[in-house]
C-alpha cells in the first residue's frame, strides 16, 4: 500500500506540472526510487499518473484547434513505436537509475532555459523539417520509454528554443507527445514485463494524481507565474536528479 507521504508529493507534483502542461513522470520516478518498489512498477505508476493527468488537458487543446496535426504528426509518428521499444528494454537496477538521473538533469537545464516570446511568434511559421522533427521525436520516445516518462518535459524546452510554434501550441503539442507516448510505452512494458501489481497502491495514486491534475489545469495557470512554477520545478527535478546519481553511481 502506498505511503500516505507519496500520495501527498503525487498529488503536488500533478499540480505543478499540470499547470504548466506537464504529466510529470519524471518527478514520481524521483520520489518513487527512495522507495523499495521493483523498476518496472515504478515506470508504470509513472506512465499511468501522466496519462491520468494529461488527458483532460490534450482533449481541452484540441477541442480548441490548439494541436497543429501537420507540425505534431511528424514528431508522434516515429516516437510511439519508439517509446514501445523503448518500454520493452530491460535494464538492471543501477543502469536505470544512472539513466534517470541524467535524465532529470538534462531536463532541469531545459526547463530552465527561457526563450523570449517575441522571437517564438516571429518565428512560429518556419517551414516543418519531417526528418529532423521525425529523430526528435523518435529520440524521445525511445528515452521516454525506456525511463518511463512521457517526455514532454525534454519536447517542450527544446520545441521553444527552436522558436517552433507559438507558447500554447507547444504546450498542446507536449501534452499530446505525453499522452500518446506513456501509452506506448505502457503497450512496450507489458509485452516484456510480466509483474505482480500493487492495485490498490496504483489507484491511490491514480486517485491523487487526477485530483492534483485537475486542479492545477484549472488554477495553476491562473494565479502563478508560469515562468516561476518552471523554474521552481527545475530546481527540484536539478535536486531529484542529483540526490538518485548520488545513490546509485558507484565508483
Amino acid at each position: 500500500m502506498a505511503h500516505p507521504e507519496i500520495i501527498l508529493f503525487f498529488l503536488i507534483i500533478s499540480f505543478v506540472y499540470a499547470s504548466v502542461g506537464f504529466g510529470g513522470g519524471s518527478s514520481y520516478l524521483a520520489v518513487l526510487s527512495f522507495y523499495a518498489l521493483p523498476v518496472p512498477e515504478m515506470k508504470l505508476i509513472a506512465l499511468i499518473c501522466n496519462i491520468i493527468v494529461v488527458t483532460g488537458g490534450t482533449i481541452l487543446f484540441i477541442k480548441h484547434k490548439q494541436v497543429n496535426w501537420k507540425k505534431v504528426l511528424p514528431l508522434v509518428l516515429v516516437s510511439v513505436p519508439m517509446a514501445f521499444v523503448g518500454g520493452r528494454l530491460k535494464l538492471s537496477e543501477d543502469v536505470f537509475f544512472v539513466v534517470l538521473g541524467i535524465s532529470l538533469l538534462v531536463a532541469s537545464v531545459l526547463l530552465w532555459l527561457k526563450t523570449r516570446m517575441n522571437d517564438v511568434v516571429e518565428t512560429a511559421s518556419i517551414k516543418v523539417s519531417y526528418v529532423k522533427e521525425g529523430a526528435l521525436g523518435g529520440a524521445i520516445g525511445f528515452l521516454s520509454g525506456m525511463v518511463g516518462i512521457g517526455g514532454g518535459i525534454f519536447l517542450s524546452p527544446v520545441l521553444n528554443l527552436m522558436k517552433w510554434d507559438i507558447p500554447q501550441k507547444i504546450a498542446a503539442t507536449a501534452s499530446f507527445f505525453i499522452l500518446v507516448n506513456s501509452v506506448s510505452g505502457i503497450a512496450g512494458q507489458q509485452s516484456a514485463h510480466k509483474q505482480q501489481l500493487d492495485y490498490l497502491q496504483i489507484g491511490l495514486l491514480a486517485a491523487a494524481v487526477l485530483v492534483g491534475g485537475q486542479a492545477g489545469a484549472r488554477i495553476g495557470i491562473k494565479k502563478f507565474n508560469p515562468l516561476v512554477i518552471r523554474r521552481v520545478t527545475a530546481l527540484v527535478v536539478f535536486i531529484a536528479g542529483i540526490e538518485v546519481l548520488h545513490k546509485h553511481l558507484h565508483f
